[in-house]
């Protein structure tokens, strides 16, 4: 039952594959086993490329199935219809074709295989280009905050340095006032006279205004302060709003440049087992000898041939007969005497009325 579904699958005539030998039975189960398994491979790997793309169960079974039979069809039709000639150069000729297609069936089967094979290695590099991904992304995210923080920063060092400038001022005159009265400036009479009341006053009065600019540009700073962390506030929000993008990059796409990224003499490897797995129902049918098979098989489209030639052969003889036929039958009538005076007086009828007609639309048109 087994050998039998895979002769099925080789493609052969099961028919005429009855009657041959045991070992010809054998070498195309054997070709046939290579499709089905080939096939098989190919669900597998579809399945998951398309698991790791929608993450669903159901769908990638689905896609896998039809993917699957699509290049069990394929790679039955290709070993199908390679035959058997007299010459090599011939068979690799009408096989180079169908050699390329298969090139393309095995890097595409090979690849999803590599990714499930080489996860891990792929989930590190996965996990090095997310961190660099996070680290540009803030950077970049920083970089259209950073000048409004700048500014209020700016702002902020503005209105210390205004305050300590006012500070300086007030403790100039405090100086100013207190040397006044030691008597060691100013008039440098010592006592609190005239002179010392209008200093003590200019400064009392600055030191009022440096109270109330130091109050004033605390709420200042207060607000620009507040300002700063609405703007952290938002930088974290837009951090953690697009770290999920970041998160899900490990899809298919990605997969594949991440296993780029990894030494490429194992994939190549394997890359190679299934070129090798893909072409070897094709090299089997290329080196293996003309086998009783092949002998029967082209006997059997000769004979064919040779009645479809007979056939249009019989239909031209058929044909070139009934022209002869035709031709002295035709031959023969044209000597008869009554069917030339029969055609005379017809053709004596019909141009009297050509005649009457003629002369009645002339009439008409007078």
């Amino acid at each position: 039952m087994l050998k039998r579904f895979f002769i099925l699958c080789s493609g052969a005539d099961s028919q005429l594959l009855d009657n041959c030998a045991e070992g010809e039975q054998t070498k195309y189960a054997g070709i046939g086993a290579t499709v089905f398994f080939t096939a098989l491979m190919a669900f597998i790997a579809a399945g998951y490329a398309l698991y790791t793309v929608f993450d669903n169960v159901g769908i990638a079974i689905a896609f896998g199935l039809v993917w699957g039979l699509l290049i069990f069809n394929l790679d039955r039709f290709i070993v199908s219809t390679i035959k058997k000639r007299d010459s090599f150069m011939d068979e690799f000729l009408q096989a180079l074709p169908r050699i390329i297609l298969a090139i393309i069936i095995a890097i595409v089967i090979s690849k999803p295989l590599e990714l499930k094979i080489f996860e891990k290695e792929v989930d590190r590099v996965l996990l090095e280009q997310k961190n660099d991904l996070t680290l540009a992304n803030q950077n970049q995210l920083a970089e259209q905050f950073t000048p409004s923080v700048q500014a209020i920063d700016s702002e902020i060092e503005g209105i210390k340095t205004e305050t300590a400038t006012k500070e300086a001022e007030v403790n100039a005159l405090y100086d100013t006032y207190i040397a006044e009265a030691e008597g060691t400036a100013g008039t440098k009479k010592l006592g609190k006279g005239p002179v010392y009341q209008e200093k003590r006053e200019k400064h009392d009065a600055a030191l009022a205004e440096l109270t109330q600019l130091k109050k004033d540009n605390a709420d200042k700073i207060a607000a620009l302060e507040a300002q700063k962390l609405e703007l952290a506030t938002k930088y974290d929000t837009a951090v953690t709003d697009s770290q999920p993008i970041i998160d899900n990059f490990d899809g298919l796409m990605a997969r594949i440049n991440a296993l780029d990224e990894l030494p490429w003499l194992p994939s190549f490897f394997i890359f190679l087992l299934f070129l090798a797995i893909e072409t070897t129902p094709i090299f089997a049918k290329l080196i293996s000898p003309k086998g009783e098979y092949d002998i029967k098989l082209a006997d059997a489209e000769g004979e064919l041939k040779s009645w479809a030639t007979q056939k249009a052969n019989q239909r031209k003889n058929l044909v070139d007969a009934d022209n002869v036929v035709n031709d002295k039958v035709y031959g023969d009538l044209t000597e008869e005497e009554e069917l030339y005076d029969y055609k005379k007086k017809m053709a004596r009828e019909l141009m009297k009325r050509q005649q009457d007609s003629f002369y009645k639309r002339q009439s008409r048109l007078l």
